[in-house]
């Protein structure tokens, strides 16, 4: 490993960002039936979103939070290794991090107003029409099809690249099959059979694989960090007996 950030900088931003995204989806679908409740119709989800409004913006902006903190720990790992897989790996990480945060920000920043001149016979047209469209652009096209590709090409990259600076093989292809499952969330746009419940399993195999990059990346870059100085040569030992 060729870092000088110290350890529990790296560990803690990961261990935080895969807490807060697993507990904002959980609550997401407890109060929301998130993300089903995007294949109903544009009223239903506007009007579910208002007598829970308060919950659902907080579970979202729990998600944010959590996608944001890809930002620092995508430059973080990329000091792990020194490699050009690595610095493109940082790339897709900051990139990665970037499109999941403006995706969901659109649910505590936007949202609320359209939800809110919904209510009004007026302006529902309107409002429906630009929540569909916000949707399909910073949800459907950005947030969700971009931050599958981005984060699915972060892992291998990272994994990949790892592979040379021992870690464990166990390690390097739980990451490459984690990118692979979570690529096939491109296809779920386009309801092709089991895309979505691979991705769901890729999301899960992705979190336990990086609680376990915190983890070796902690206990590796402790013990060379703290490895005990050598012992003096032979030669300086009898020179110093004497």
């Amino acid at each position: 490993m060729t870092t000088s950030t110290s350890p529990a900088r790296i560990a803690i931003p990961i261990v935080a960002a895969v807490l807060s995204m697993n507990a904002g989806f959980i609550g997401l679908g407890a109060v929301f039936d998130y993300p089903k409740v995007l294949s109903r119709p544009s009223e239903d989800v506007l009007a579910l979103f208002r007598a829970h409004e308060t919950a659902v913006v907080s579970w979202f902006s729990l998600l944010a939070f959590g996608a944001a903190l890809f930002i620092p720990i995508a430059i973080m790992i990329g000091r792990l290794d020194d490699s050009p897989r690595m610095r493109w790996a940082v790339r897709a990480g900051i990139a990665a991090g970037l499109v999941q945060l403006i995706g969901l920000l659109r649910w505590p920043l936007l949202v609320p107003t359209l939800a809110d001149r919904a209510t009004h016979a007026a302006e529902n047209a309107s409002a429906t029409h630009q929540f569909e469209l916000a949707n399909l652009i910073l949800g459907s096209a950005l947030g969700e099809t971009g931050g599958y590709a981005l984060t699915a090409a972060w892992t291998l990259l990272v994994a990949t690249a790892l592979s040379r600076n021992g870690f464990p093989r166990w390690f390097i292809y739980s990451g490459i099959a984690a990118a692979a499952l979570i690529l096939t969330g491109i296809a779920a746009p386009w309801h092709i059979p089991g895309a979505q419940q691979l991705n769901f399993l890729g999301y899960v195999l992705w979190s336990l694989w990086m609680l376990a990059l915190a983890a070796f990346t902690l206990r590796g870059i402790t013990r060379r960090t703290h490895r005990p100085p050598p012992r003096p040569a032979a030669a300086t030992r009898i020179r110093l007996s004497r």
